[in-house]
């Protein structure tokens, strides 16, 4: 199939493609060279409106349908996402200005990966039943909601897209999704894979926009009956003051601030390898990212003589360069945030031991977006820097002594979404992994994901879990039936 990108991008509603009804439209810009290449459209209530009569008209023949169809049809969505790898890769490098070694490597196959694994849970999940004394038996029904709203990022585009809309299909569920107005390009391609692998009109639709006009629309719509959002814990509160009076169900994954704890009895090599990536992997825009690196007193010179000189050699430069390492931040407002971050730590108290500025990338990127990967140093545990989510390649360290100072520094943030730990102690490790306030916890790696496992956060860190059966119930509702004798 062919997937051409088109300089204005439309909305996809049941099964066609159209642009927003009062025909306002955003720029799309390549944050690495600051230029403009599209436009998207800037949806609002009455599209909205649209697409759920479209949902509406199509959940009860979709909701009805076998589980071996929605397999069917889902896995082939997978298929089609793989032998589009080079089209998809190359428009979520130049959308999100992460370099194209990434997506090809993480992106777009989680994409597919997400597809494939939801299209076999919807042949797999199953409900339960309990008999009981009187020879009565209890067995629950698990039924898809209706019609949902899946709102994502733009740090990880369609990655973080197809994890919500697979298992909300799967379940039997017809969705309304708006991408990150910031990084749209991706779910546009991904309706014309949908379209093409047989997905009935109006089961999926797509539409663009930003937050205050689309999104808020979404979540307002009394016949959405259930938001999947991820993105920044202030606007997830805003949807969660929306959404709870309505009594609609919500996942919200939110920010962290999370810790990475080094004691001293690690393994040094696969440590500082690890700790480099969950530093500064996507340029520190993933949720997940260890911001606040905790190192046992004993090894903290040593830690910085060998962790600065190897940060030092993560060159920016253009994305499309199999060289770079970093590539360019999302947005010019999200570069702008990310250097006033650095300019307070440094108001704070805070050294900067690398990195610290903007980085002027010669040829096409010129205009691009670009920081250097920072370290920090001198800050306590109660100042901005190390309270609040910078999201972007930013991290503190801090040295500790004990494993309760390690614990104390850890849990001092009002986030819990992940933490890591390394010791080779595996008594150490399960102690430090109960005690931590974190949804997540990485022993001795990092990232390491089975889509089978929940995955959400504790605090500011939103609430509920997505992830294996966790998704495939948030996406049904539970109805128990006792049949008596």
């Amino acid at each position: 199939m062919q997937l051409d990108i088109p300089y204005h991008l439309e909305n996809f509603i049941d099964g066609d493609f159209f642009p927003p009804i009062k025909n306002e439209f955003l720029d799309n810009v390549n944050p690495a060279t600051g230029l403009m290449v599209g436009k998207i459209p800037n949806s609002t209530a009455e599209d909205v409106e649209t697409a759920v009569i479209a949902a509406k008209k199509a959940f009860p023949d979709w909701s009805g349908s076998s589980s071996e169809k929605r397999f069917r049809i889902l896995n082939r969505i997978a298929e089609l996402i793989e032998e589009n790898m080079e089209t998809l890769t190359l428009a979520e490098t130049n959308d999100n200005g992460k370099p194209l070694w990434l997506s090809n490597q993480v992106d777009i196959p989680r994409a597919s990966s997400n597809f494939r694994f939801f299209a076999t849970a919807a042949m797999q999940f199953a409900s339960e039943s309990h008999s009981q004394q009187n020879h009565s038996i209890n067995y629950t029904l698990r039924q898809p909601i209706g019609i949902v709203g899946c709102i994502s990022p733009w740090n990880l585009p369609l990655y973080l897209f197809t994890w919500k809309i697979a298992p909300a299909l799967a379940a039997g569920n017809c969705v309304i999704a708006k991408p990150s107005e910031v990084t749209p390009v991706t779910a546009y391609l991904l309706a014309k894979i949908c379209k093409e692998a047989g997905l009935p009109n109006g089961v999926l639709n797509i539409l663009h926009g930003d937050g205050p006009s689309c999104g808020e629309a979404i979540v307002k719509h009394p016949l959405i009956k259930a938001i999947s959002f991820t993105g920044s814990t202030k606007a997830g509160e805003k949807i969660a003051s929306i959404a709870a009076p309505m009594f609609k169900k919500l996942s919200l994954e939110l920010g962290g601030k999370n810790p990475n704890i080094i004691f001293a009895d690690c393994d040094w090599k696969k440590m500082l390898f690890n700790t480099i990536r969950s530093s500064f992997g996507n340029q520190g825009q993933i949720c997940l990212c260890g911001s606040r690196i905790l190192i046992e007193a004993s090894i903290y010179e040593k830690f910085k003589t060998d962790f600065i000189p190897w940060v030092e050699k993560l060159n920016n430069g253009d994305p499309l360069l199999e060289s770079s390492k970093q590539g360019a931040l999302v947005s010019k407002v999200h570069f702008e945030k990310v250097l006033q971050c650095i300019e307070l730590a440094k108001q704070e108290g805070g050294k900067i031991l690398c990195g610290g500025h903007a980085v002027k990338v010669e040829g096409r990127c010129e205009n691009g977006y670009f920081i250097a990967p920072t370290v920090i140093e001198n800050l306590g545990p109660n100042c901005r820097t190390n309270q609040e989510e910078i999201f972007g390649p930013v991290v503190t360290l801090q040295p500790f002594n004990t494993i309760e100072e390690a614990l104390e520094l850890a849990n001092a943030t009002d986030y819990g979404l992940a933490a890591t730990i390394w010791t080779q102690d595996i008594s150490k490790a399960n102690l430090v992994a109960s005690k931590i306030e974190s949804g997540i916890v990485w022993i001795n790696c990092w990232l390491e994901r089975d889509l089978r496992t929940p995955f959400g956060g504790i605090k500011n860190s939103g609430v509920g879990r997505e992830g294996g059966w966790e998704a495939m119930k948030f996406f049904t509702e539970a109805k128990n039936v006792c049949m008596g004798v």
